[in-house]
C-alpha cells in the first residue's frame, strides 16, 4: 500500500521503516529542514533494544543509569529499576533510525510540512495517512479531535560529568526537577504545568546555585486521543502518549508502533488494541503517581528507603 507518514521524529521513522520491510511503498514528510529531536532527556529503559537492536545504536550510548534518587522534603527514597536505562543522544537515534528506514526504501523529504489546506487531499495520492507530527499535530486537527492536556518541559545543562549511575529528582505538584549525568554535560530540567515550569525552573537554579547554559523548551502531551477513522491513525505525541510519571514517550510510542504495524491496514482495529492496552496503563499510572507524592509529602514514615519498579509499565505485560 502507499502510506504517508506526517513527521519524522522516532514514532513516524520507525513506523515506517518497518512498513517498507513489509513491502509498503512509504513516504515521509518533515516540516522541519533535518531530522533529530533536540529537546529530550534521552534516557531510554533496555527495551529500546527490542525495537532498534543494539548492535545499530550501541555506539550512541553516553552513560547507563541503575535508579534515581527522589527527594521529598524530608526523605529521600531510592527507587532502583528492573532493566538498566541508557542515556542516549534523541538527535542522533533519530538519524541512525531515518538512515535504517532509508535503506528499506522509505522516501524522506524534508521542509515539507503538512498544512491545513493541504489534509483532505492526502487521499488522493496514498491508501493510508499515519500522524506522527508532535504535540500540535495537523492531522488530529484536520480529524477534528480534542488536543490533549499539555505540560512543558525545560532544560538545560552544566559543564562537566560525575559519570554517576543514577538520576535525581525532586517532586513538585505536578511534576519534578531532574538532574541527568551524561558524558561531557550535566542536565537539569523541570516538567510542569505551562504557567508554574519557568518560574519553578528558576527556583531551583537560585537553590542549587546553577550557571544553566543551553537553556531549551518543549510541549509535553498527556493523555490518549483515538481516532476511528479507517484512513488516518495517530500514533506518538501527536496522541499524546507519554508516561504520565515522567512525561517519556518513546518506549510507549514505539509499542504503540508495534500495535499499529500489527493490524495494518485496519486502523479500527488498532485504535481499539490501544484502547485495550494503554488506557488501564494511564489510568494506574496516574493513581500510583498520586499515591506516591501523597506520601512521600504526607506519609514519608510510611515509606520504604528502596523500591524496584519496571521503569516503563507499572502494569505487568508480555
Amino acid at each position: 500500500m502507499k502510506v504517508a507518514i506526517i513527521g519524522a521524529g522516532i514514532s513516524g521513522l520507525y513506523i515506517g521503516w518497518k512498513l517498507a520491510e513489509q513491502g509498503n511503498q512509504v513516504t515521509i514528510f518533515e516540516k522541519r529542514p533535518e531530522i533529530g529531536k533536540m529537546v529530550c532527556s534521552g534516557l531510554f529503559s533496555e527495551k529500546l533494544f527490542d525495537f532498534i537492536p543494539k548492535n545499530h545504536i550501541q555506539d550512541l550510548i553516553e552513560n547507563r543509569i541503575d535508579y534515581t534518587l527522589i527527594h521529598f522534603p524530608r526523605k529521600t527514597l531510592k527507587v532502583n529499576f528492573k532493566k538498566s536505562f541508557w542515556v542516549i543522544s534523541h538527535y542522533e537515534l533519530d538519524r541512525r533510525v531515518a538512515a535504517l528506514a532509508e535503506k528499506a526504501g522509505v522516501k524522506i523529504f524534508l521542509n515539507l510540512g503538512l498544512k491545513n489546506e493541504d489534509f483532505n487531499g492526502l487521499l488522493k495520492d496514498y491508501d493510508r495517512v499515519i500522524g506522527c507530527d508532535g504535540p500540535l499535530s495537523v492531522i488530529r486537527k484536520g480529524l477534528n479531535l480534542p488536543d490533549p492536556k499539555f505540560q512543558l518541559g525545560l532544560q538545560g545543562f552544566t559543564i562537566g560529568s560525575s559519570r554517576a549511575n543514577f538520576v535525581e529528582t525532586w517532586p513538585t505538584k505536578h511534576g519534578f526537577f531532574w538532574k541527568i549525568p551524561k558524558s561531557k554535560i550535566t542536565e537539569y530540567g523541570i516538567i510542569e504545568e505551562p504557567k508554574s515550569a519557568i518560574v519553578l525552573l528558576e527556583k531551583y537554579i537560585r537553590d542549587f546555585n546553577l550557571d544553566l547554559l543551553g537553556r531549551q523548551s518543549a510541549l509535553v502531551p498527556q493523555g490518549l486521543v483515538l481516532s476511528n477513522n479507517k484512513a488516518f491513525a495517530l500514533c506518538g505525541d501527536s496522541m499524546g502518549l507519554t508516561k504520565p510519571w515522567s512525561g517519556g514517550g518513546v518506549i510507549w510510542s514505539l509499542t504503540a508502533g508495534n500495535l499499529l504495524l500489527k493490524n495494518f491496514p485496519d486502523f479500527v482495529k488498532y485504535n481499539n488494541s490501544m484502547k485495550k492496552f494503554f488506557r488501564p496503563q494511564i489510568i494506574f499510572s496516574k493513581l500510583a503517581k498520586r499515591v506516591l507524592y501523597f506520601s512521600g509529602n504526607n506519609l514519608f514514615f510510611l515509606l520504604p528507603k528502596n523500591y524496584k519498579i519496571e521503569g516503563d509499565f507499572f502494569l505487568w505485560r508480555k
